[in-house]
């Protein structure tokens, strides 16, 4: 009886330490570092309106990253980034209505704050800019469409 009541504790001792060590070589959360992508007053002072700079982000890995990296776009520069010269030609509050890569294209829509205001050709190109290459990063992605509640046509306009 002794002998099974050790070898019961030793077996419950080894599976405590096994699931121990399972847990720690695979933690809930693993992070991946991803770019966004900003105009910066620093490394292009003339403004050359679709000329962008990336910045790196840590984000939790997952299966949607392109989204992750547009939505952390839309969050704009941090203050840490802004005091580096970098800054968004993006208008704040602006919402993804849906997201997809097909065949190396991603498609991007977004709602009507992405145009509003406008603000002129140089503006148009940053926005765009920006999008394309945060999407650009990933190498599934070779070309951007961006659209605004479904319409690709007249939007973005100076």
């Amino acid at each position: 009886m002794k002998r099974v009541l050790t070898v019961s504790i030793l077996v419950v001792v080894v599976v405590f330490a096994a699931l121990i060590l399972v847990k720690q070589n695979n933690p809930k959360e693993e992070f991946i570092n991803i770019k966004v992508f900003f105009n910066n007053n620093n490394f292009d002072p003339e403004f050359s309106c679709n000329k962008v700079f990336p910045v790196e982000r840590s984000v939790l890995k997952t299966s949607e990253l392109e989204r992750t990296a547009v939505s952390e776009l839309l969050s704009g520069p941090t203050q840490s980034d802004a005091v580096q010269g970098f800054f968004t030609s993006i208008n704040s509050g602006v919402k993804i209505n849906k997201l997809s890569v097909v065949r190396g294209v991603a498609m991007v829509d977004f709602d009507e704050r992405l145009e509003f205001p406008g603000g002129g050709s140089c503006r148009v190109a940053a926005i765009s800019a920006q999008i394309r290459e945060t999407l650009k990063q990933f190498p599934q992605v070779k070309e951007v469409i961006i659209s605004i509640n479904d319409r690709t046509e007249d939007i973005l306009q100076p």
